[in-house]
This record gives C-alpha cells, sequence and structure tokens, in this order.
C-alpha cells in the first residue's frame, strides 16, 4: 500500500468506538429478536466504504513495516548482514531472532515456530527480519538490502518420505499419531473396495491481506490493534515474545473482513510489536498478496487410503483407513485437525468395526492450520469416494447405498462416543434425493452460457454430459478432546439502552447480530450495542466451530437474564408476585392479569442495570491410545446433491445447482443462515474445482489470484436449501448447531461424486483436474 493510501483516515488510530462497527443501523428495525433476519449492525458501512479495517488505520509519527522473507523453503543460515539496510536515510529499526527479547518461538498448541528464523529455514517464505521505516517504499528497499548468506539443503515435500527424514526440527517430523481401534480386526465382508486419495492446499485466500498497526505505551507496553480471531491467546503469544507481562500488551480488534481460518497469524503481529517497542513509534505493516499467502496456514493437504468392506445389500461392516496430514514446517493446530479426520473417517454411518490410522508430520512445506472444517473436509471427499465405488460394484443406486447405513440419534462413532445429539441423517438426504432435478440446458444462445467454459469455451454441446452426486458429512461443534470452551460476557443496561461486552470476535459469523437479538428477546429493547473487542475484557475464546453461536451467545443469555431479574425483582415484590409472570415485550412490562403495565425505562428510574455471566459446556476427553474418548461436544450434519455438466473431450465442469439439506437445531437469523450456508457451498466448490496453493520442491507457485483461481460469481452454482431440519440440541443454548463448516465440507465430496457419475472416472483427486474429468471410452 502506498503512503498516501490513508491520507483520510483521522490522524490517529481510528477510535475503538469506531473499531468494531458495532451499534444499530440507525433506523428502527421493524423486527428484532431470536429468529427473524436483523440485518448486521455493521452492513450500511460495509456497503458505503466507511467501515474502518486494519489496514484504514493510522497514527501520528507512523512508521511503516516490512519483512524479510526466504527465497528458500529448506536452507541453513549462515549469517545475516543487516548494515545496508540500518544505514539507509529512512529507517529506524531492523530486527532479528537476535533482537527478540522473550520467547523466541510461539505456537496455539505447540510453540515450535521461531519469531525469525535464525539456524534454519523450514519454508519458503519464513521471516528472517523485519524493518521499520518512515515510508512502505523504504521500508521494503530496507528489508532487500539485508544480506542473506543460506546453506540451501534439500527439502523435505513428500509427507511420506518424513518419517525416514532427517528431522526438520529438535521435535522431530512426527506431530501426532493417533492409531483408531474399533470393533474386530478380524471382520471382513462379501465386497470389498479401495482407493488412494489425494487433497490439495485450500488457501483461506482473504480478500482484505493481513495488516495492522502497533502503538507503544508510556508503560512501556505496547498496544496491538489487528484483525485477530482470538484476541487473549494472540496476546498471551505476543507478550511471552516481548518478554512483557500479559497486562502490559492490549490487542485491539480491528474491523474483521471475514475469516474461515485464522484471520491474523502472530507471525504477522509479533515483528510489529517488536518494532513499536524498538522505536517507540506507532509501525503500520500492511501484507502484500504474496506475504499473505506464504505467511499464514493453509488447509492440510492429505494423502488417504481406504478400504470400505461391506455385506452382500451394501450394509457396511468393516472401514480401514490410513490417514496422512502435511502440516508443513510447523505444528500450529495439526493434532486438533488429526483428531478430527481420524474420528470421523468413517463419515455418518453405522459401521461396526473400524481400524484408521492416522499421522500429521512436519514437513518444508508452507505451514497449514485451522480452515473451515479442517480433516473432517478431506476424509468426506475419501469415504463418499468409497461409497460411489462399493455402490458400482454392488449395482445400486447411490443414494440408496448411502440411506441403508445412515447414522442416527443413538449410534456410536468409531472413538466409542455415543451420538446423544440430534443426528438427522437419513431425513436430510431423503429431502436432497427428492428434490426435483434442474431442468437441462435448451439450445439457445443464451444456453452458450450454460457450458462448460462458457460461450467462448472450445467444446461442442455433444460432448456434454450431466452427473448428479450424492455426499453426507459431519463436523464437530467447539473444541475438542478436553478443551476448556468457556466465554465470559457482560450486559448493561441504562435509560433503554444495552450494552453488550463479550471479547468473541465476529469474523461473519453474525455473533454481534446474534448478541443483539439475544438482549432484545430477554429485555424487551430494541437498541442494543455491541461493545468493540479488547483484550481488557474477560476472554470469550477463538472464533471457530461455532463457539461463539454456543458458548458466547450462551453466556450473553445468561447475562441478559440477570439483568431481567434485576429489572423485575423490585417489580414483582410490590404487587406480590413472581418474576415468572411478568413479561417483557417491546420495552414493556406487564403482568400476566393485565394489572401491571410499565416500560422498561420507567421501571429503571435512570438507574444502571449490570450482569456478567459465564457459558461453560460440559467438559470432553482426549482420545485414548486406541482412538477412543468422547471427544466432541456435539454434532452437525449435512446432505447435499450436486447436479454437474461436464465436457468429457476438454473436462470442463461447471456446477449447475447444489441441493441443501442442512441440520441447524434452530433458526436463530434466516438470512445469516442462508448466507453462512451459501458461502460454505461456494467455498466448498472452490476447492472442488481450482483451489490449490501450488508448490515445486517446497516453494510456492504464483502466489497471487491469477496463480490461486478463487471461484467468481460466475463459477458459483444455484443453491437451493431444500431443508433446515430444526431439532434443537437440548445441551446447546438456544438448541443452534454451527453452520458454516459443515456445507465447505460436503460440497466438495458431492461434486467430485457428480463428475463420476457423468463421467465413469474415479476422481481421486482434489480440487478435480480436467485431464481427470475426460470421459473414459463409451462410459
Amino acid at each position: 500500500m502506498s503512503s498516501d493510501a490513508t491520507t483520510t483516515v483521522p490522524t490517529a488510530p481510528v477510535p475503538v468506538s469506531e473499531l468494531s462497527g458495532a451499534g444499530p443501523l440507525g433506523q428502527e428495525q421493524p423486527a428484532h429478536g431470536l429468529g427473524t433476519s436483523l440485518p448486521q449492525a455493521e452492513a450500511r458501512a460495509k456497503t458505503e466504504g466507511t467501515f474502518p479495517y486494519a489496514s484504514d488505520l493510522w497514527a501520528e509519527g507512523l512508521l511503516w513495516a516490512a519483512i524479510l522473507r526466504s527465497p528458500h523453503p529448506h536452507a541453513r543460515v549462515v549469517s545475516v548482514d543487516t548494515s545496508a539496510a540500518t544505514a539507509m536515510p529512512g529507517v529506524r529499526a531492523v530486527v532479528t531472532a537476535a533482537d527478540v527479547p522473550g520467547a523466541a518461538t510461539y505456537g496455539r498448541q505447540v510453540a515450535d515456530r521461531p519469531v525469525f528464523a535464525s539456524d534454519l529455514v523450514r519454508h519458503h517464505g519464513e521471516a528472517l527480519a523485519a524493518v521499520a521505516a518512515d515510508h512502505p517504499d523504504t521500508a521494503r528497499l530496507a528489508a532487500a538490502a539485508i544480506t542473506v548468506e543460506y546453506e540451501v539443503l534439500d527439502p523435505v515435500t513428500d509427507p511420506e518420505k518424513a518419517f525416514a527424514a532427517e528431522a526438520l526440527h529438535p521435535d522431530g517430523n512426527l506431530i501426532r499419531h493417533i492409531p483408531l481401534r474399533f470393533g474386530d480386526p478380524d471382520a471382513t465382508g462379501e465386497v470389498v473396495v479401495e482407493g488412494l486419495y489425494r487433497i490439495g492446499r485450500q488457501d483461506p485466500a482473504p480478500i482484505g491481506a493481513e495488516a495492522g498497526l502497533a502503538v507503544p505505551r508510556p508503560d512501556g507496553g505496547v498496544e496491538l490493534y489487528t484483525a485477530s480471531t482470538d484476541p487473549h491467546t494472540d496476546r498471551d503469544l505476543a507478550a511471552a515474545c516481548f518478554g512483557l507481562p500479559a497486562d502490559q500488551v492490549k490487542l485491539v480488534v480491528t474491523g474483521v473482513p471475514g475469516a474461515t481460518g485464522d484471520r491474523e497469524d502472530p507471525g504477522f503481529q509479533i515483528p510489529l510489536g517488536l518494532l513499536a517497542l524498538r522505536t517507540g513509534c506507532p509501525v503500520k505493516l500492511t501484507a502484500t498478496r504474496e506475504e499473505s499467502f506464504l505467511g499464514h496456514a493453509h488447509r492440510h493437504p492429505t494423502l488417504l487410503r481406504y478400504r470400505h468392506h461391506a455385506d452382500a445389500e451394501g450394509r457396511l461392516v468393516k472401514v480401514e483407513a490410513q490417514i496422512l496430514l502435511d502440516a508443513g514446517a510447523y505444528a500450529d493446530s495439526s493434532s486438533e485437525s488429526l483428531a478430527a479426520a481420524v474420528a470421523f473417517a468413517c463419515g455418518p454411518y453405522v459401521v461396526p468395526h473400524a481400524f484408521v490410522e492416522g499421522w500429521a508430520v512436519r514437513t518444508n512445506n508452507p505451514p497449514s492450520g485451522h480452515v473451515r472444517g479442517e480433516g473432517a473436509m478431506q476424509v468426506c471427499a475419501a469415504y463418499e469416494a468409497q461409497m460411489d465405488k462399493l455402490a458400482a460394484k454392488l449395482g445400486v443406486d447411490p443414494a440408496e447405498l448411502r440411506m441403508r447405513n445412515v447414522m442416527a440419534t443413538g449410534d456410536i462413532l468409531p472413538t466409542g462416543q455415543t451420538v446423544t445429539c440430534p443426528a438427522p441423517v437419513a431425513e436430510l438426504l431423503a429431502a436432497v434425493r427428492e428434490f426435483p432435478l434442474p431442468a437441462l440446458p435448451k439450445d439457445t444462445p443464451e444456453g452458450d452460457w450454460l457450458l462448460p467454459g462458457g460461450p467462448e469455451g472450445a467444446g461442442e454441446p455433444g460432448a456434454v454430459r450431466r452427473g448428479v452426486g450424492y455426499a453426507l458429512g459431519m463436523v464437530h461443534m467447539l473444541g475438542a478432546e478436553g478443551a476448556d470452551e468457556v466465554s465470559t460476557a457482560t450486559v448493561r443496561v441504562l435509560d433503554g439502552v444495552a450494552t453488550v461486552i463479550c471479547s468473541a470476535v465476529d469474523t461473519g459469523s453474525g455473533f454481534s447480530t446474534l448478541a443483539r437479538q439475544i438482549v432484545q428477546d430477554t429485555l424487551g429493547l430494541d437498541e442494543v450495542h455491541v461493545a468493540p473487542v479488547d483484550t481488557d475484557q474477560p476472554p470469550a475464546g477463538p472464533a471457530a466451530h461455532g463457539r461463539h453461536t454456543w458458548v458466547s451467545g450462551g453466556a450473553v443469555e445468561r447475562a441478559a437474564k440477570m439483568v431481567r431479574t434485576q429489572l423485575l425483582q423490585p417489580l414483582a415484590h410490590q404487587f406480590g408476585m413472581s418474576t415468572e409472570l411478568l413479561q417483557i415485550t417491546d420495552g414493556k412490562i406487564t403482568s400476566y392479569d393485565g394489572v401491571l403495565s410499565t416500560t422498561v425505562t420507567e421501571a429503571m428510574d435512570g438507574k444502571e442495570l449490570w450482569a456478567t455471566a459465564q457459558c461453560r459446556p460440559h467438559p470432553t476427553e482426549p482420545l485414548d491410545e486406541a482412538g477412543q474418548g468422547d471427544a466432541f461436544v456435539g454434532l452437525a450434519f449435512c446432505a447435499i446433491r450436486a447436479v454437474v455438466d461436464v465436457d468429457i473431450e476438454l473436462g470442463a465442469v461447471r456446477v449447475v445447482e447444489m441441493a441443501v439439506a442442512q441440520d441447524v437445531g434452530r433458526i436463530l437469523n434466516p438470512a445469516q443462515l442462508t448466507a453462512r450456508i451459501e458461502a460454505g457451498v461456494t467455498q466448498g466448490v472452490g476447492a472442488a474445482l481450482t483451489e490449490n496453493l501450488r508448490t515445486a520442491r517446497g516453494l510456492v507457485r504464483h502466489p497471487d489470484f491469477t496463480g490461486y483461481a478463487l471461484p467468481t460469481s460466475l463459477d458459483a452454482p444455484d443453491i437451493r436449501i431444500v431443508k433446515l431440519v430444526e431439532e434443537r440440541d437440548v445441551v446447546a443454548p438456544f438448541g443452534a448447531k454451527a453452520a458454516s463448516a459443515i456445507p465447505v465440507v460436503t460440497s466438495p465430496a458431492a461434486v467430485a461424486s457428480a463428475v463420476r457419475a457423468a463421467t465413469g472416472r474415479p476422481v481421486n483427486r482434489l480440487p478435480i483436474r480436467p485431464q481427470a474429468a475426460v470421459a473414459v471410452p463409451n462410459s
């Protein structure tokens, strides 16, 4: 970004009151409360282009940062010479590994990732130094002037070879191994199918690249303004590296431009804070698109081997699988991703016997981490391919084969955990199966747009084949394996206006809107504000796995109910009745018999009421040495039918329609729920057809939006939400379930199934390459 790109932004960090874009739209909404499509508070600001993102922030005396990154995926660092950069006019500071005053490494689960590489470079794009200068161009030139002498080493890029390769890290190359054992190992079926599957490296590809501002404090601490999705963890990691107590580091969450994974990697935040502490000046960093691709985590590339056993009727007897996750250079969330992959390796099907081996290993490939549906998406593509193979071998309709095996409430996962939550898998599959198929394209000039490749494509209409495919997916909600899931929220009411204080970050999930709806429902107030998020507030945990709908929403509800009791108790005492006999609607308090009728404002009489509450779901436990344990709080399910048109000569694929039936528990905001499902399906279509961050011996090829093909609006299919099953999970606040990850998990498998149906090809790799979609002769 050029230095004059922020001249219209205030000459100080954007005021905290503006950072979240929180608050009402400034106009009365006709409907409010749970179950209504209350618009997002920041919708107008985002539409008008006035919403402040991290890249918009500015401060008096601002310096600009740049980071020097390795051009090699694996190398020994012989020396780092910063003298030329330090001598450049306008350069205020250069920091390397030697200048990190605290912990030299960080990590959310394993602290194995260095702030700056010192002895070894382990992936292409790893940071070695950072520069602060008075102009962004100066900073970049100074970073380029740093001389690094490398001893280039052979990279380990094949995860299968990582087991025997020289250790890339003091902890070794194996991050985690999970051997799941369930049932009789000698059980066999009359019909057996096998398959080998590969899933590519999907990038979160945020449209807004990473950016942030660090401002030093008079007490020797620092404030970080970033789009973090887990502010307290990021604050604690940064403070440890700065050598400061946590209370001297404050992280303020700026406007988050959507997130489908870890929005702000600490690898961007920590160098920023170090430079601010070194210079005593505010320092800003805006990543280039290339830096964004090289620096943040991606979906785990995965190799999967499967063998399914079934009886003559197609009922599953045993599933055997080997799952290998490529974690890249560092551990990040790979242990958690592997647990999900192993636990859900058989899908939402009843499997009496299951034997799964799962590994996550380090390589010199780009780092992998949390992306929607991690672990579950990769295995879904594989086990659904196996179901298609089994149906073909038995001569059974693929949807019918799935119906014979679907899971229901009360069944047991291969981890030994009983499914106690609603599991309407059969109902979901029936809904998409019975939904009418889309019409075939008409032979008109306009119909050319409906051909694979569009009107300028080289294909012929006669080479187009239509395919219909099915997939069933499942994900877990909240953290797993003993994670302490807790969130805290405060609700304050003054002069008829409520304020929610909760450090749950709204990454596009709609939490801030949900919090407003909860308070509106509970207190009958229309005007509800959600305070900006910072680490002075109690922690609410990361924004992943539907956590904030469940845990943070539950905390907001409990706090609002406590305020409600404070408000109603004096009135109930005055009229000799219990608070349960009073109700609040549209700002009015009335009794069951009509004797009492007053407004909330009158009842408060100028007083401020407030309450703080926590929500903590029931505990889980780690998987044991046989992969057994009650590891998950809850599960969500989805069925998708994909319809595709394939040019069987060119291998071009057009997704015509995706019919979706989803287990949602309870619809809290219909418009937001629809948007989340549609976005998830579209992201899954990208993973199925185009999205793959390609590497050559560890080097990222084309780290930009030219080389990395995101689906556009022209690529998005018609998405038909044919059924939303509202069977509430009794242990979840409001009974709602996570909504956005499960369509991402299920849709790639459905698209691959439809391409198989159209071409007769096995389609064992995602994304689907054109040569894999060319039909076999006479198919």
